[in-house]
C-alpha cells in the first residue's frame, strides 16, 4: 500500500496537476488576501486576522479538489488499466486508501505554504503576534477536515465513471450541495423545528464550528463519517465492476 501510496504522490508531483493546484490555492487566496480590494482584504481590513483565508479557502477547494480527483479512478477506467491495478496483490480498500491519502497530502502541502499569512498578519497586528491563534489554528483543523470530506466525495465521483469531465462536474456539484445545500434549504424555513436538524447535516455548519477555536467532537465525528461514507461508496462502485 506504501509502495502505491508513493507512486501515487510522485505521479501528482511529476505532472502539472501537482503544482498546478498549490500555485492557483495560494494565487487566488493571495490575490484576496493582499490586492483585490475586497472585505477580505487584511491591510484595507485593519484587524490582525487571516479570516478571509477560511472564508475564500472552501470555495476554491470546491473547484481545485474535483480538479485533483476527477482522474484517479476515471482515467485508470479509460486507459483499461482498472483491472491491472486490482489485480495487484493489495486489496480494493488498499488500493482506494492509496489514492485518497495521496490525494489528500496534496491538499495539506496546498495549506502549508499559507502560514506564511500568517507570519505576515502576526508581525503586522499591533500590538506584535494580536492574532486569535486559537480561532485560526480551529480553522486550520475545520479546513483539513472539509479538504478530506472533499477528497473522499471527488474519488467517489471518480470512481463511478469513465469520463473526468463528468467526474469534475460530478464532484462540484455534490460538494456543494454537502457544503451549502442543507443551509439554504433551512433558510426556507418550511419544515419548522426539523430545519436545525437538516441546516446541521451540512458541512459548512460543521466547518463553522471547528473554526472558532473548539474542537468539538460531534464535528470530528461528522467530518470522519462523512469520509467513511463516500469511501465505502467507492469501494461499492469500483466492486461493482464484478457483477
Amino acid at each position: 500500500m506504501l509502495a502505491l501510496l508513493r507512486k501515487e504522490i510522485s505521479n501528482f508531483l511529476s505532472s502539472l496537476t501537482g503544482y498546478l493546484t498549490i500555485t492557483v490555492f495560494l494565487l487566488i487566496n493571495g490575490l484576496f488576501l493582499f490586492v483585490f480590494p475586497t472585505q477580505f482584504n487584511i491591510l484595507d481590513f485593519g484587524y490582525a486576522n487571516i479570516d478571509g483565508l477560511f472564508m475564500i479557502g472552501p470555495f476554491v477547494f470546491l473547484f481545485l479538489i474535483p480538479a485533483i480527483t476527477m482522474r484517479m479512478f476515471a482515467e485508470e477506467k479509460n486507459q483499461g488499466t482498472i483491472e491491472f491495478l486490482f489485480t495487484s496483490p493489495l486489496t480494493d480498500l488498499q488500493i482506494i486508501l492509496a489514492k485518497y491519502f495521496a490525494a489528500f497530502s496534496l491538499v495539506v502541502v496546498s495549506l502549508i505554504p499559507t502560514l506564511v499569512y500568517f507570519g505576515t498578519v502576526y508581525l503586522l497586528g499591533m500590538p506584535s503576534g494580536n492574532i486569535d491563534q486559537g480561532g485560526m489554528w480551529g480553522s486550520y483543523i475545520g479546513l483539513l477536515f472539509l479538504g478530506s470530506a472533499f477528497t473522499a466525495i471527488g474519488m467517489f465521483t471518480s470512481s463511478i465513471t469513465n469520463n473526468q469531465i463528468i467526474s469534475f462536474i460530478s464532484a462540484v456539484a455534490l460538494t456543494a450541495f454537502l457544503y451549502l445545500g442543507f443551509e439554504l434549504i433551512h433558510e426556507l424555513n418550511l419544515l419548522g423545528p426539523v430545519d436545525l436538524f437538516i441546516k446541521n447535516l451540512g458541512m459548512n455548519t460543521h466547518y463553522a464550528s471547528l473554526s472558532r477555536g473548539v474542537i468539538d467532537s460531534r464535528d470530528v465525528l461528522y467530518f470522519l463519517s462523512i469520509d467513511a461514507l463516500f469511501i465505502l461508496l467507492t469501494k461499492t462502485a469500483l466492486e461493482s465492476r464484478k457483477w
